[in-house]
This record gives C-alpha cells, sequence and structure tokens, in this order.
C-alpha cells in the first residue's frame, strides 16, 4: 500500500526553539515540505492532522534569556508570538500551533516518563557531568562548547555537532569550554535517569535498516545506518537545570526532563489540544489499533540536524511505552545556504521570515516557488537573490503569469470573458489535453516519494505546455478570418488554466486562490485535475488579476546590501578583544612549557579539511603534532617554520594520529589563524616565558 493511499495521518513539522525568529533555511528544512504535504492530501479528501508547536524548553531558552537579562518566559512570550504570526502570514497551514510550556504538554510528557520508570526502561546511576564552577552548576549539553572529534568543528555543541550532524556527549568534545563563563568545566557527580538505546538496538536495526531501506531518503538512511553501526550508547533523559518540564519523582527535585524527551512529546500534546479544541479523539491520530490498517499514518519532516533523534530516540521512546505509533518516514532535508555561506544566525547571515515578509507585501507564493524549487532534499543546496530574481521573472512572471494573463485579457478583448466552444477539437488540442493530464499522476507520484522540487517542475512545465499551445495557434493573428478557432484556442487554453489552478494548490495557495477567483471556479479537489471540462461553454470569465510582478535589480540590490552591511557589523562586534579570563597563579603558569619548535614535515590529514600533520623539532625531540590550520596554510609554504609549541600537553589520538602537543596560533575577528613565532629565527627548543 502507497503511502498516499492510507485514510488518515498525522503530519508533524519540527517545533522551532522560541529563541528567535524564522529564516529561509527553516523553511525548506521543514515547513515548506511539510506544507505541500498537507495541502495534497486535503486536496485528496485525506483525514489528516497537521501539527506543530514552539519548543520552548532546552538550554537554548535559558542561553537567550541569559544574553538578554530576561526571563526564559519572556523569552518564549516574545519569540512565540513572532514564529507565530510569521508562519500564519506566510500561509503555512498547521492545524495547531502548540507551545510546550502548556500544562497540557507538561502533564503528558511526565506520564511518559512515568510510564517507563514504572516499567523499569531507565536506567539509574551516577555519572561525572560537566560542572561551571564560576556559575554553581551543572552543564546542560547547550552550555557547551568545543572541538567536534568527527570533523574537527571549534563550535560543535554537548549534545550534536550543527556542521557534520553527529549526535554527542559532553565529554566527547576536544577542548570543552563552558559558554557561561568560558572556562574550561570540570568533572562531578550527579544522578540521572537513562534510557538504554543500546538495548533497542537490535530492534532499532530491524525496524529502521531492514523495515525501511528504500523508503527513507538516501540522507536520512546513511545518517541512521551510520549511528546504529557505530553503537548505542544509553542516554540521560533528565537534566540538571532550572528551566523545562519538572521530572515527576521526589528523589529528582530540581531536575528537569530532557528537552529530547519533552520536545518529540509535544507533537502529542498539541494534537490532544486540538483535539479537545474541534471535538475530536486524539487518540485515532496517535495510539496504535487492533487493525494496522485503521492506524494513522506519522510523517515527521525535518532537517538533517534532528534525524538522529526522529529516526532513534523517539521511535525508541515510543517503542518502548508500546501504546503508540511509530513514524512511517522521516522526509528530513539537508541544510540551505545563503550567497555562497552558511546560515547563521549569531552572525546574522539569514534572510528572516518576518523581515521578507514586511519588504516584499503579498508575495508569499514567490518565496515558495523559489525555495520549493531549490529544496536541499538529499544535499545541501543555495539560496541567492539573483537566482530568486530569475525564478521569479523567468518563471512565474514569464511562464506562469504570461500564459493566464494572455488567456484571461484575449477571452475579455474578443468574447467579452465568455468562454464558447467555437470549432471542434483538432488534433492539436486532443495531444494538449492528452499531454495535461499526465501532469496530475506525475505529480502526485512525486509527493508521494517527497520529491518536491520534481513536483514542481511538472506543474511549471504544465504552463509551458499551455504557452507553448498558444504561441503555436497564435489567436491573435487568426481572429480576423477564423474566429470560431479562436473560439475553441481561447476554451481549451482556459482549461489549462483551470487545471493549472487546480495543480497550484499545493505549491501556491494564495495564488491558487487568484486564479479560481479569475475564472469564477468554486475551488476543485486533486480528483477534478486533468479533467478537460472543468470550465462549460458560456462561463463567464471574472476581472483579470496580475499574479505575479517582476523583481527589480534595486531590490537585489537592496538585500545584498543588507546582508554585506551585516558581514561589517559582525565583524565589528567580534573585533573587540575577548575579555580577559579569570586569573591564574604564577605556579599555575610555570606549568606549561612552550619552546620554539621548527617544523619539518608537514601533510594533510586524509578525510579531513582543516587538519594537517605536523613533525616537529622542538629542541628536546622530534615530535608529530595534528593541528587544524589546513584552511589557512598549504603544507609546502610552512616547512622550516618556527612556531610556539606547548611540548608538556598531555598526548591525544586525533583520526588515529597521536598528537603530541600544540601549536599556539593568533585569530583574528574574521577567524584567520597565524603563527605565533619569533621575528628572528632562533634555536629550536629556546623557552617561551
Amino acid at each position: 500500500m502507497s503511502t498516499l493511499s492510507k485514510k488518515r495521518y498525522t503530519i508533524t513539522s519540527a517545533l522551532p526553539y522560541a529563541n528567535g525568529p524564522l529564516h529561509i533555511g527553516h523553511l525548506a528544512g521543514a515547513y515548506i515540505p511539510g506544507d505541500i504535504f498537507v495541502r495534497f492530501l486535503r486536496l485528496n479528501h485525506k483525514d489528516v492532522v497537521y501539527v506543530c508547536g514552539s519548543d520552548e524548553h532546552g538550554a537554548a531558552i535559558t542561553i537567550k534569556a541569559k544574553k538578554e537579562g530576561v526571563t526564559p518566559k519572556e523569552i518564549i512570550n516574545k519569540y512565540n508570538k513572532q514564529i507565530k504570526d510569521s508562519f500564519e502570514d506566510f500561509g503555512i497551514s498547521f492545524d495547531i500551533y502548540h507551545r510546550t510550556s502548556e500544562p497540557i504538554h507538561h502533564q503528558l510528557s511526565q506520564e511518559f516518563f512515568l510510564n517507563l520508570y514504572e516499567k523499569g526502561e531507565f536506567i539509574e546511576k551516577f555519572s561525572e557531568q560537566y560542572y561551571d564552577e564560576e556559575f554553581n552548576q551543572f552543564l546542560a549539553d547547550r552550555y557547551i562548547v568545543g572541538t567536534c572529534p568527527h570533523c574537527q568543528n571549534e563550535g560543535a555543541y554537548g549534545d550534536q555537532c550543527e556542521k557534520c550532524g553527529t549526535s554527542l556527549s559532553p565529554t566527547d568534545l576536544i577542548n570543552p569550554k563552558s559558554t557561561l563563563s568560558g572556562n574550561t568545566p570540570i568533572l562531578k557527580e550527579t544522578k540521572h535517569w537513562y534510557l538504554p538505546l543500546d538495548k533497542y538496538q537490535p530492534w532499532l536495526e530491524e525496524w529502521l535498516i531492514e523495515g525501511k531501506k528504500g523508503e527513507l531518503k538516501s540522507n536520512v538512511f546513511g545518517q541512521c545506518q551510520s549511528w546504529l553501526k557505530s553503537g548505542l550508547q544509553p542516554r540521560s533523559m533528565t537534566r540538571d537545570l532550572d528551566w523545562g518540564v519538572d521530572v515527576p519523582l521526589v528523589e529528582a527535585e530540581g531536575k528537569k526532563l530532557y528537552v529530547w524527551l519533552d520536545a518529540p512529546i509535544g507533537y502529542i500534546s498539541a494534537t490532544k489540544q486540538w483535539a479537545i479544541d474541534h471535538g475530536k479523539n486524539w487518540e485515532d491520530y496517535w495510539k496504535k489499533t487492533a487493525n494496522p490498517e485503521d492506524e494513522s499514518t506519522l510523517i515527521h519532516f525535518i532537517g538533517k540536524d534532528n534525524i538522529v533523534f526522529h529516526c532513534i530516540i523517539f521511535p525508541a521512546i515510543l517503542h518502548a511505552h508500546g501504546d503508540y505509533i511509530l513514524p512511517d518516514n522521516v522526509p528530513a532535508n539537508e541544510f540551505l545556504n545563503l550567497e555562497g555561506d552558511k546560515l547563521s544566525t549569531s552572525r546574522n547571515h539569514a534572510v528572516w521570515l518576518h523581515e521578507y515578509l514586511e519588504e516584499f507585501p503579498g508575495k508569499q507564493d514567490e518565496l515558495r516557488y523559489v525555495l520549493t524549487s531549490i529544496l536541499p532534499e538529499t544535499s545541501d543546496s543555495e539560496f541567492t537573490w539573483k537566482d530568486f530574481q530569475a525564478r521569479v521573472n523567468n518563471e512565474l512572471v514569464a511562464i506562469l503569469g504570461n500564459f493566464i494573463n494572455r488567456v484571461m485579457v484575449l477571452s475579455h478583448k474578443y468574447f467579452d470573458g465568455k468562454l464558447l466552444r467555437g470549432s471542434v477539437y483538432t488534433d492539436t488540442d486532443q495531444n494538449v489535453f492528452e499531454e495535461l493530464a499526465k501532469y496530475p499522476g506525475l505529480i502526485e507520484q512525486s509527493i508521494g516519494s517527497y520529491r518536491f522540487r520534481e513536483a514542481l517542475s511538472y506543474f511549471i512545465n504544465a504552463a509551458r505546455l499551455g504557452n507553448k499551445y498558444l504561441a503555436e495557434e497564435e489567436p491573435w493573428k487568426i481572429i480576423k478570418n477564423d474566429e470560431e478557432r479562436v473560439k475553441t484556442v481561447l476554451f481549451v487554453a482556459s482549461q489549462i488554466v483551470a487545471n493549472l489552478a487546480v495543480l497550484a494548490q499545493p505549491f501556491l495557495p494564495k495564488t491558487a486562490t487568484k486564479l479560481f477567483e479569475m475564472l469564477n471556479l468554486p475551488q476543485k479537489s486533486w480528483d477534478s485535475a486533468g479533467e478537460v471540462d472543468l470550465l462549460k461553454e458560456g462561463q463567464q470569465l471574472g476581472e483579470v488579476q496580475l499574479l505575479f510582478e517582476k523583481i527589480t535589480d534595486e531590490q537585489v540590490e537592496f538585500q545584498l546590501n543588507k546582508l554585506a552591511q551585516s558581514k561589517i557589523d559582525n565583524a565589528k562586534s567580534v573585533s573587540i578583544a575577548a575579555p580577559a579570563k579569570a586569573n591564574v597563579t604564577f605556579d599555575d603558569f610555570m606549568k606549561l612549557d612552550i619552546r620554539v619548535g621548527t617544523i619539518l614535515e608537514a601533510e594533510k590529514v586524509a578525510k579531513t579539511k582543516k587538519l594537517l600533520k605536523l613533525k616537529i623539532d622542538t629542541g628536546i625531540d622530534q615530535r608529530i603534532v595534528v593541528s587544524g590550520i589546513a584552511e589557512f596554510f598549504a603544507p609546502a609554504d610552512i616547512v622550516g617554520k618556527q612556531v610556539s609549541i606547548l611540548v608538556n600537553l598531555e598526548p591525544r589520538e586525533i583520526k588515529g594520529i597521536m598528537s603530541q602537543g600544540m601549536i599556539l596560533m593568533a585569530e583574528d575577528a574574521d577567524g584567520r589563524l597565524d603563527f605565533v613565532n619569533p621575528t628572528d629565527a632562533v634555536k629550536s627548543g629556546s623557552t617561551v616565558r
């Protein structure tokens, strides 16, 4: 049975953190694909609930609150409203946009925890967790940053590297730092409740790797397979935090549920609230039944950084509970880049949705169209303002808008907007109808396979078919000699317009509504797509409306200048030297043994972008040091270079190479590195004091 043949659907899009506004990367990752899919299901008369909401717990919220000097509640109230308003203005058609701070969510999350606790599913154990001595608190995963042991990204978080997507534990990080104080945290003992993911590994391999092979997108399957191959480990489901859902145990006073336990349960609590509001039974959309064919089909739309949580951790929680359905699919998208660089909230390198809606009023469908056409479905893709302009002007305006405008204008000009059948259909007319009838099936197949870019290309090709037909028939030329044929040509062309109105609904909802108004036609469901008599003879067309306007060079220039200014402002803000760290004693400083060394050999470390393997004469010995400087220096250029090297750093294995020391580098405001070395050559082994 194909995915689209099911009768009931529970569709979710990732819960955005309520600590900042939405940008186009969020839209391309989880929301436009989910919205297209849901609109298509509704057009096919499916029973569907589409849920989302603000994720209002976790360290990201409290970090933002500390930075702004306000309470977490003030942060979530501010950004929940902004995010919800942006979604509504843009036209994402959630059935409910909920909040994980609501009592109904706290209650359900605690019920989940207690269900697993009473079944004995948790492992209770004491462990060492990072602790910030200056702030006197344990550090949640997102309060710790360091170097990823897999890709050497120096800004990895304690739970995940957002560059390579690998799930981490805080103790995996190289050179961990507290985001609160900037200090190196200490390890301190605390008690937590762990979900034994290793216990569920055999089941996960059977359900996910064997059962979903060929169904999951290649990028999703590959990441899951890699994670399982590395071996699952127990994962703590509680945290030492002062913000979140209370752990419902007497002996866990002051502890909160791990955000990745409570956040996906937010999909369920949102459904419960929606059901209460609309007189529905929420269990129909989440609970197992005696007959699996009667169960709802659960699909999660997310970005690549959430794959592990939705494919492994949340399914393991649902499986351990036992009463809930499991995801049928998790069609995660990769990352969207912007103008040759990664989207970055911290650097303000983004196209913010609320700003786009203000600066391009009424142009929601233009952004939907462009983002859908470049969705990062299996690999990263890129948004540029020049490409945005080209796609709007050359496709929406010149192809879709031009065809519809010509049909409407000519129909009003020649026949006062009345559709007349005219002469009999020619072979050309019949061929056009046959070609047109193929597109609904092609689009359905693509949407059912989560290939939304492909589905959109079929839609615009249907508009190209109309343009080609008009260009070949040239009704403006034959009107004087064969009015009956012109009636037929415009009648056929109007049927194409009516089909475009039907086909546009999942992709360009506001445009589709305008088209139905222009045609004086009630909105049609998907089963009418491909029909060649949607409009009847004698139908009176409505007023012509301008569907799209060209994007001007001035608009593009404004956006590019805005990004450039953000880069300048960011450089200024980071050019200010970081504050001094806490004082150390002279005795502590004297423990460091820094020498001048000479690089004898240098080579790239295989399968890495940043790492060089250096052989250095320290004056004491010749040793190997692995250093993350490959992006700034070619190996051949630094042989013979003198460097300052910390020689008594404890050796550490990096990418299978034992690194014996660390070279000291200076980092400027743009993140570029340079050597800290003497002006004149000195003898290797000379001490740096």
